[in-house]
C-alpha cells in the first residue's frame, strides 16, 4: 500500500500531548489515540455542519422559500468546500500549516453565529458559504491525520476517522430537533459552545503535530508504493467521479429531502421525520466503520463492488415501500452504500502516493461538490415533479456501481 509524502508534506496529527519517538517500534503501529483524537474532532465539526439540512424546513416556511431555494442553499455550502479542499490539500502537501485545523474551525464559528442570527435568504447563502470555507480547512488536513497515525492499516484509520464524521452527522439532526426546531433559529447559537470545544480540541492536536508531526510522516514515507502511470490515473479518476456521482447524489437525496418525502407521503411532523433521518445516519456510520477494515481485508475493489452493487435492490425497493419498509430498506441502504468511502479514499491515494492532502481534498471536494450540485438539481425537479417521484428517480444511481470493473489494480488490489 501507498504511503509516500514528501519530506515538506503537511502534518497535521492529533494526539495525546506524549508520545513516543519516531524511532520507537511503538510508535510506528496504529496510534489508537491520534486517530480517536482526530475522529473525535472530526464528530464535532460534522456535528456543526449537520444542523444546517436538519433545518431546512424550518427555513422553508419561516423565509417562505421553494425548494430550488432549499437545494441553493445546500449548492453554496457544499460548492464552497469543494472547490478549495483540493487546493488547501495540495498547497499543505509542499507548505505545512499545521494551524490550518483550528483556523478552520474558527471560520465553523462565525458561520454558526452568523446563521442564528440571519434575517433574509441571502444571509442564510452567506453564513452557508462560510460554514463550508471551514469544512474545506479541515478535512484534507484532519484526513492526513488518519493516514500518518495508520501503521500501514489505512483502511481501517481512514473509516474510523469518517465514522467520527458520520457519527456527528447523525447527532446533528437529533440535537436540531430538540434544540433548534422547538425554539427558532436563534437556537442555533448554542452549536457555538460545541464549535468553542473543537476549536480547543483541534489548538491541542496542532500542539503534537509541530513537535511530532514530521517524523511520523517521514516513518510512512519510507514504505511508499509506486502508485499507477498517469494514464491509468486518468482512468481510475474518471471511473471515481462516476462512483463518486452515484453515492453522493444518492446520498444527497436522503440526507437533504427525507424529511419532505416522509412528511408528503407519510404525513409525519418535522421532529418524527428527523427520527428517522438519524436512524438513517446512524447506518451510515456504521457502515463506514466496517468498510475499512473490510477493506484491508479482502481489497478496496471487492468492497467498492459490494457497496455499489449490493445496495440496488433496497434502493429500488424503497419509494414502494410503506413506513416501517422505508426505515428498514434505509438503514440497509446506508449500512452497504456507505462501507465505499473509506475504500474509495485509500485507493486514490494508493494510485497517487506522496500527495495525502492533494488526493484527501479531492476526495472530499468532489464529495462536498457533487452532493451540493445533487442537491441543488434535486430541489429543482422536486419541485416540478414532486419529492416522492424525485426517489423514484434516484433509486437507479447504484447500478452506476457497474463502473467498478473498470478501475485499474492498485498495491491496495
Amino acid at each position: 500500500m501507498s504511503t509516500e509524502t514528501p519530506p515538506s508534506a503537511s502534518p497535521a496529527v492529533p494526539a495525546s500531548p506524549v508520545l513516543p519517538a519516531a524511532s520507537d517500534p511503538a510508535h510506528q503501529g496504529f496510534a489508537i489515540r491520534i486517530v480517536g483524537a482526530a475522529a473525535f474532532a472530526h464528530l464535532l465539526n460534522d456535528m456543526i455542519q449537520a444542523v444546517l439540512p436538519a433545518v431546512y424546513p424550518m427555513f422553508k416556511s419561516q423565509f417562505a422559500l421553494t425548494f430550488g431555494q432549499i437545494g441553493t442553499i445546500a449548492l453554496v455550502y457544499q460548492f464552497t468546500a469543494s472547490l478549495l479542499q483540493p487546493w488547501v490539500g495540495m498547497y499543505t502537501d509542499k507548505r505545512p500549516l499545521p494551524y490550518l485545523l483550528p483556523s478552520g474551525m474558527i471560520a465553523t464559528f462565525v458561520g454558526i453565529g452568523m446563521m442564528a442570527m440571519a434575517s433574509s435568504y441571502e444571509m442564510l447563502l452567506l453564513a452557508a458559504a462560510v460554514v463550508g470555507v471551514g469544512s474545506a480547512t479541515f478535512h484534507p488536513e484532519a484526513s492526513r491525520v488518519a493516514r500518518m497515525a495508520s501503521g500501514g492499516r489505512f483502511g481501517t484509520a481512514q473509516s474510523t476517522f469518517q465514522v467520527g464524521g458520520n457519527t456527528g452527522s447523525a447527532i446533528g439532526p437529533l440535537l436540531a430537533a430538540a434544540v433548534v426546531i422547538p425554539h427558532g433559529q436563534r437556537a442555533i447559537g448554542w452549536f457555538l459552545l460545541i464549535a468553542a470545544v473543537a476549536i480547543f480540541v483541534l489548538f491541542r492536536l496542532t500542539g503534537w503535530t509541530v513537535r511530532h508531526g514530521q517524523a511520523k510522516m517521514n516513518s510512512l514515507a519510507r514504505s511508499h508504493g509506486i502508485g499507477l502511470n498517469r494514464g491509468k490515473v486518468v482512468q481510475a479518476i474518471a471511473v471515481i467521479a462516476v462512483l463518486m456521482f452515484a453515492k453522493f447524489v444518492y446520498i444527497a437525496s436522503i440526507t437533504n429531502y427525507f424529511t419532505f418525502y416522509l412528511i408528503e407521503r407519510f404525513h409525519l411532523s418535522v421532529q418524527q421525520s428527523q427520527m428517522y433521518l438519524f436512524v438513517f445516519l446512524a447506518s451510515i456510520a456504521l457502515g463506514t466503520f466496517i468498510g475499512g477494515p473490510v477493506g484491508d481485508r479482502i481489497g478496496r475493489k471487492a468492497v467498492i463492488w459490494i457497496s455499489f452493487l449490493g445496495v440496488a435492490p433496497f434502493a429500488l425497493a424503497l419509494p414502494y415501500a410503506n413506513l416501517m419498509g422505508t426505515a428498514v430498506l434505509a438503514v440497509a441502504v446506508g449500512l452497504v452504500m456507505s462501507s465505499a468511502f473509506a475504500a474509495l479514499v485509500v485507493y486514490a491515494q494508493e494510485a497517487v502516493p506522496g500527495r495525502v492532502g492533494m488526493v484527501s481534498g479531492l476526495m472530499f471536494g468532489l464529495m462536498f461538490g457533487i452532493g451540493g450540485i445533487g442537491a441543488a438539481g434535486l430541489g429543482k425537479l422536486a419541485d416540478i415533479h414532486g419529492i416522492v417521484w424525485v426517489y423514484h428517480l434516484t433509486s437507479f444511481l447504484p447500478l452506476l456501481g457497474l463502473v467498478t470493473a473498470f478501475l485499474p489494480k492498485t498495491n491496495g488490489r
